[in-house]
C-alpha cells in the first residue's frame, strides 16, 4: 500500500464516519430511541456496499480504490463496536428482548447484506 493509499483510506474513514453520523439522524432523528435502528440501517448498508465492492473485485476496481473505499470509507461507516455497546446497553437496563434482537438482527442482517452485495458485485 502507497503512502497515498494510506491517507486516502484514512480521510474515507472520516467521511464514512460522518456518513454514520448523518445516516443514524436521518433514520431515527435527535431524539433518543428504544431500539437502535439508526445504527443497524448503517451496518446493514455498509455491509452490502463492502459485499458490492468485493462482488467486484480489486482487480475490478483498482486496489487502491478497494483500500480507500473498503477500509477506509466502509470501516469509518459501519460500526461493531457501537452494536456491542448498544445491545449490552439494553441487556443492563432490563430491555433483554431489544439487546438481543439488536445484537443477532445486525449479525444475520449485515451477512445477508454481503451476501446480497457480493451476487449484485459479481453481476456488474
Amino acid at each position: 500500500m502507497s503512502v497515498w493509499t494510506f491517507f486516502g483510506a484514512a480521510a474515507a474513514g472520516g467521511i464514512g464516519a460522518g456518513l454514520r453520523y448523518l445516516v443514524d439522524i436521518l433514520v431515527v432523528g435527535t431524539k433518543p430511541t428504544r431500539f437502535p435502528l439508526g445504527i443497524f440501517v448503517v451496518n446493514v448498508t455498509g455491509s452490502f456496499a463492502l459485499g458490492v465492492l468485493t462482488g467486484l473485485g480489486a482487480t475490478r476496481v483498482g486496489d487502491d480504490v478497494a483500500w480507500v473505499i473498503g477500509v477506509g470509507l466502509l470501516g469509518g461507516y459501519t460500526t461493531f463496536s457501537t452494536v456491542s455497546a448498544e445491545s449490552t446497553l439494553l441487556l443492563r437496563s432490563g430491555e433483554a428482548r431489544r439487546g438481543w434482537l439488536n445484537a443477532a438482527g445486525t449479525l444475520v442482517g449485515a451477512v445477508m447484506a454481503a451476501g446480497a452485495g457480493l451476487v449484485v458485485g459479481a453481476l456488474l
